[in-house]
C-alpha cells in the first residue's frame, strides 16, 4: 500500500490575528534552530584561531579595563580582585554587544531567503541572539576558572543569574528588533549601530563599579538598561560582594521589558513590506 502523506496547508493573511503568526512562529522552530547551528558553523569555520578567540577577546579587554581604571584610576572594587569585577561585567556586555550587531545586520545578510520564502520574519533575528550565547557559554566557563585561580567560590546568590541572563536577553531582543527593522528600511543605519555600541560601552559600569556613581545620580544612571543586568550578574556571581543598586534594576526590567514591546510592535509593523524593500 503507498503510503499518503497528508500536506498541511498555509495560508498566508495580511491582517491574520497575531495568534496566528505565534503559531507560526512555532511551527518554523525547526528553522530557527537550523540558522543558530549556521551562524555557529559559519563564526568558527576557517578562522585562525576558531573559538580561542572568544576567550582571548575578553582577556585582554579585561586586562586593559584592569589597567586604565584599576592601576591607573584607582577605581574602587571593594573586596573583589579588579579583574574579577571586570570580567563579570564584560560577560553580558559582550553578549549584548555581540547579539545586537549579529541581529541589526540578520535581515539583510538573509536577504535572499527572504525574498524567496514565507516564514515569520523575527526568526532570523532571534537565530542571530541565540547564536550569540554560545560566546556566553563560554566567557562563562572561562569566568569559572579566573574564580578558582583567585578562590573566589559564588554563594546561593548564583541561582539568581539567569534571572538577569533573561534581562539582558530581553533588552537585546528589544534593540535587535528595533535595528534589524530599522537597518532594511535606511541602509546607513548598519553605520549607526557600532557607534551606538562604542557609546554603550563607555556609558556602562563594565570596567568599574557603580559605587564610583554618586546616590543622587545612580536612578538616572540605571535608565541605561545595561546597569542592572551588569550590577545583577556581579552580585550574583561574586557572592554579594558585588554592589546592586535594586532600585535601579527595577527601572532597567520596566525598561527592557517597553524596548522588547515596542520592538516587537515595529517589527511586525514593517515586517509586510520588507521582502519589497530589501
Amino acid at each position: 500500500m503507498a503510503r499518503e502523506e497528508t500536506l498541511q496547508e498555509i495560508l498566508i493573511e495580511p491582517d491574520a490575528p497575531a495568534l496566528h503568526y505565534w503559531r507560526d512562529l512555532w511551527r518554523y522552530r525547526e528553522l530557527l534552530w537550523f540558522l543558530v547551528w549556521r551562524d555557529v558553523l559559519v563564526r568558527y569555520k576557517q578562522t585562525a584561531v576558531g573559538v580561542l578567540w572568544t576567550v582571548l577577546r575578553p582577556l585582554l579587554a579585561m586586562a586593559a579595563f584592569t589597567v586604565v581604571f584599576g592601576v591607573l584610576a584607582k577605581m574602587p572594587s571593594g573586596a573583589v580582585p579588579y579583574p574579577l569585577l571586570v570580567f563579570a561585567g564584560l560577560l553580558p556586555w559582550t553578549f549584548f554587544s555581540n547579539a545586537l550587531s549579529e541581529s541589526s545586520a540578520s535581515l539583510i545578510g538573509n536577504a535572499n531567503l527572504l525574498t524567496k520564502v514565507y516564514f515569520p520574519r523575527l526568526i532570523v533575528p532571534l537565530g542571530s541572539i541565540l547564536a550569540s550565547l554560545v560566546d556566553l557559554v563560554i566567557s562563562l566557563l572561562l569566568m569559572v576558572g579566573l574564580m578558582l585561580w583567585y578562590g573566589f567560590l559564588p554563594d546561593w546568590r548564583i541561582a539568581a543569574l539567569p534571572l538577569f541572563l533573561v534581562l539582558c536577553c530581553l533588552s537585546v531582543c528589544g534593540a535587535g528588533l528595533w535595528c534589524a527593522a530599522l537597518n532594511v528600511k535606511y541602509r546607513d543605519f548598519r553605520y549607526l549601530v557600532p557607534f551606538l555600541l562604542q557609546f554603550g560601552l563607555y556609558v556602562s559600569p563594565v570596567g568599574f563599579s557603580t559605587t564610583v556613581v554618586p546616590d543622587s545620580w545612580r536612578l538616572l544612571y540605571s535608565l541605561n538598561p545595561m546597569v542592572g543586568v551588569i550590577d545583577g550578574f556581579r552580585w550574583a556571581l561574586l557572592g554579594g560582594r558585588g554592589e546592586i543598586f535594586w532600585p535601579g534594576v527595577a527601572l532597567s526590567t520596566l525598561l527592557s521589558l517597553f524596548l522588547l514591546c515596542t520592538g516587537l510592535w515595529f517589527f511586525r509593523r514593517t515586517e509586510r513590506t520588507m521582502a519589497d524593500v530589501i
